[in-house]
C-alpha cells in the first residue's frame, strides 16, 4: 500500500506539470532561433520490467502501479481502462466502446479484441435524426469496454478485479485537479452537459464548468466499481474460482443491478437501451487482420474496426514505393502515403460494416493481388480523384438495403478516443484503444452508475445513407476507426502502437508504421514527426468526394508545394496540427531492450520501471 500511494502522489504531480512545462516549453522553442530548438520535446523512456504509454499520466500510473505489483500487461490493461476514464473522461470511459489487439507471449499468438456494444434493438432509425443520434437519451449505445477488460483479465490476467479497479476507486472518491484541456473540453460542451443533471454534477459544480487545476470527484463511478469488486469477493467468500469470480463481476454489470439502473434510467428518462440489450452483449475474440511489410509481420482488428484496413490495406498498397530511397517527408514519400490512403479508404468504406449484417469481404480487401489491382490507378506525378470501389474476391452479388432517411452529408470529424499501449517483463505486449465517440459521448450520465456511454450511432461511424453497407440499424454494431497495433518480427514482438483521432486513426498509424519500418526511427521520433491526415466533402462514402490533406506545419515548405502542383488541395495547419495522438513501445530485436513514446499534441505519457 505504502508504495501504491507514493506513486499515486508522485504521478499525480508528474500531470500537473506535464501540460504546463509542455506549454512553456512550446512558446520558449518557437522563441528560439533554430539552431537553438530541441530535436524532440522529450525523451523516450526505458524500461526493463515493463512500460506503460498511455493518453493520461494518472492512466499511465495505474498500469504501472499493476506492473510493479507483479502483474502483466493484461492486469496493467484493465487498471488503465479504468482510470483512462477520469483522467480523459470527456475522450473514454468503461461505458465507452473499443478494440484490442494483444499479443500473449506464452502462445506466441496475436488476438484482437472487440469490445464494441450494439445500437438499441428497440430503435427506430426512422424517427432518428442526427441530432438525436449525436446527443442525449436515445443516443447512447451498449456499454462494451468494461466487458472487454474483464473478459481479457479473465484470459490471461493474474490479478483480481480488486487489485485492478483499485486506483480507479481511490481518485474518484478521493478526486484528482485535472490538466487543462479537460478544463478546455467541459468549458467547451458546457451547454449539453448543463442539459443533464447528472452530467452537470460532476462537471459542472456550482453551474460553472471546473477548471484547471480543481478536483473531479466521480463518487458513482466509483461506487460502480465497487460492486464489481464486491461480486467477486462473494463468489471467492462462496469458493469460486478466479475466473468464476471474474465472471460474476461482470454478469453484476450485464445482467444484476447495474444493468437494472441503466434501464430504469432510460426508461424514465425517454431512452431506447434496455437491460435486454446489455444483457446480449459480449466482447468478441478474434482472428485480427494481418499483413507482411518490409519482412515485418503487422497485426490490427477486422470488422467492426476500419482503422485495421487501413494500416493493413496501406501497407499493402504502398509496398512498391522505395520510400526510403525517396527520403522522408519528401514529396515521392507523402504523395504515396496520401494516394494509398485515398484508394484504401474508397474500398473501405464501401464494404466494411457489421458482419452479422453483411458480408464483408475481408479476405479479399487485404489480398496482395486486390492491392496490386488497385495500385494501378496510382500515378506517382498527379493527385487522382477520390476513387470509386474496387470490386475484391468476395463481394456479395447484392447487400442488403436499410429503411430511413438520408440525412446531411457532411459530418463532424472531432472526435473523442484515447489509446494505450503496456509491454511487460513476460513479453505480453497490449494495444488498446477506447473512446466515447463524440465530445462526452451522449452527453448524459447514466443514472446512479457515474458512467458516459458512447454516441456510436452518430453520423461518422454510421453512414447518413441507406444504401451503404454502415447505415444506422437496430442491433447494429457502428463502426469504429479504433484499432491498435502489434508488429512482430521473426517472430518477436517488435511494435506496439495506438492512436485516437477519429477519422484519422488508420491514416495516422498508418504513417507510423512507415516512421517505424522505412524510416527506422527511434520511437519518440516515430511520433513526434510531422503528419499528415486526408479530409473528404462530403464524406469517404462518395466517389468523387473533394478531398483535403491537411499537413503539419512543419513539414518542409518545398514538400507542400511540390504537393500542390501535384493537384494536391493542401491545408497547412500550425505547428503541431493536433492529428492524433500516438502512444509507441519498441522492443529491440538484439537486446531485447524496451523503450516507449508518447505523443505531446496532447496529454500523453509514458513511464516504466
Amino acid at each position: 500500500m505504502r508504495l501504491q500511494r507514493l506513486f499515486g502522489v508522485s504521478f499525480v504531480i508528474v500531470a500537473l506539470g506535464a501540460t504546463t512545462l509542455y506549454g512553456l516549453a512550446q512558446q520558449q522553442a518557437a522563441e528560439a532561433p533554430a539552431s537553438a530548438r530541441p530535436g524532440l520535446t522529450r525523451p523516450a523512456v526505458a524500461g526493463v520490467h515493463g512500460l506503460v504509454t498511455a493518453g493520461h499520466p494518472i492512466a499511465a500510473s495505474a498500469g504501472l502501479q499493476m506492473l510493479v505489483k507483479g502483474g502483466n500487461a493484461f492486469d496493467a490493461a484493465a487498471a488503465v481502462g479504468a482510470m483512462a476514464g477520469l483522467g480523459e473522461p470527456e475522450m473514454n470511459g468503461i461505458g465507452g466502446n473499443g478494440f484490442m489487439t494483444m499479443y500473449h507471449r506464452s502462445s506466441r499468438k496475436v488476438w484482437s479484441l472487440s469490445m464494441a456494444g450494439a445500437a438499441p434493438k428497440a430503435l427506430k432509425p426512422e424517427a432518428m435524426t442526427p441530432e438525436t443520434l449525436n446527443a442525449g437519451m436515445t443516443a447512447g449505445i451498449t456499454p462494451g469496454n468494461i466487458g472487454g477488460y474483464l473478459v481479457q483479465l479473465q484470459r490471461f490476467g493474474t490479478l483480481s478485479v480488486a487489485d485492478v479497479l483499485a486506483p480507479a476507486i481511490a481518485y474518484a472518491e478521493q478526486g484528482y485537479p485535472i490538466d487543462v484541456m479537460l478544463a478546455q473540453s467541459i468549458a467547451r460542451g458546457r451547454n449539453n452537459l448543463a442539459k443533464y443533471p447528472t452530467t452537470a454534477k460532476i462537471f459542472l459544480p456550482n453551474g460553472e464548468p471546473l477548471k484547471a487545476g480543481e478536483l473531479l470527484k466521480n463518487p458513482d463511478y466509483a461506487a460502480t466499481l465497487r460492486k464489481l469488486v464486491e461480486a467477486e469477493a462473494q463468489a471467492l467468500k462462496g469458493g469460486a474460482s478466479r475466473v468464476a469470480a471474474i465472471q460474476a463481476a461482470y454478469d453484476r454489470f450485464y445482467r444484476g443491478d447495474i444493468a437494472q439502473e441503466i434501464d430504469r434510467f432510460f426508461r424514465e428518462n425517454g431512452g431506447v437501451l434496455t437491460a435486454a440489450d446489455l444483457a446480449a452483449y459480449a466482447p468478441q475474440w478474434q482472428e485480427p487482420l494481418h499483413t507482411t511489410y518490409r519482412g515485418h509481420d503487422v497485426y490490427s482488428n477486422p470488422s467492426t474496426s476500419r482503422g485495421g484496413f487501413e494500416v493493413v490495406m496501406g501497407a499493402n498498397l504502398i509496398t512498391p514505393v522505395d520510400l526510403k530511397a525517396a527520403g522522408q517527408h519528401s514529396p515521392a514519400h507523402l504523395h504515396a502515403v496520401i494516394e494509398a490512403i485515398k484508394i484504401s479508404k474508397a474500398d473501405i468504406y464501401r464494404y466494411v460494416a457489421d458482419p452479422a449484417f453483411v458480408r464483408v469481404p475481408q479476405t479479399g480487401l487485404v489480398s496482395r493481388g486486390f492491392a496490386e489491382a488497385r495500385w494501378r490507378l496510382f500515378d506517382q506525378a498527379r493527385a487522382i480523384p477520390y476513387p470509386a470501389p474496387g470490386v475484391p474476391e468476395g463481394t456479395p452479388e447484392a447487400t442488403p438495403r436499410a429503411q430511413g432517411p438520408a440525412w446531411d452529408e457532411h459530418y463532424d470529424g472531432e472526435l473523442h478516443t484515447t489509446s494505450f499501449s503496456i509491454v511487460d517483463r513476460f513479453g505480453n505486449a497490449v494495444g488498446c484503444t477506447p473512446t466515447l465517440g463524440g465530445l462526452f459521448g451522449n452527453n448524459v450520465v447514466v443514472g446512479r452508475t457515474g458512467l458516459l456511454l458512447n454516441n456510436g450511432m452518430r453520423i461518422g461511424s454510421t453512414s447518413p445513407y441507406p444504401t451503404d453497407v454502415n447505415y444506422v440499424g437496430a442491433g447494429k454494431i457502428p463502426i469504429l476507426n479504433n484499432s491498435p497495433v502489434v508488429v512482430l518480427k521473426d517472430g518477436t514482438l517488435a511494435f506496439v502502437f495506438g492512436t485516437p483521432g477519429g477519422e484519422t486513426i488508420g491514416q495516422t498509424q498508418f504513417q507510423v508504421l512507415l516512421n517505424l519500418i522505412d524510416f527506422a526511427q527511434p520511437v519518440q521520433a516515430a511520433i513526434e514527426a510531422p503528419r499528415l491526415v486526408l479530409e473528404a466533402a462530403p464524406n469517404f462514402y462518395k466517389p468523387g468526394a473533394a478531398i483535403t490533406v491537411q499537413v503539419e506545419g512543419r513539414v518542409p515548405p518545398a514538400t507542400i508545394a511540390a504537393l500542390e502542383q501535384m493537384g494536391h488541395t493542401v491545408r497547412v495547419l500550425p505547428g503541431w496540427g493536433s492529428l492524433g495522438h500516438m502512444q509507441v513501445i519498441r522492443v529491440d530485436q538484439v537486446t531485447g531492450a524496451m523503450t516507449a513514446g508518447a505523443d505531446p499534441r496532447r496529454t500523453g505519457y509514458a513511464m516504466g520501471y
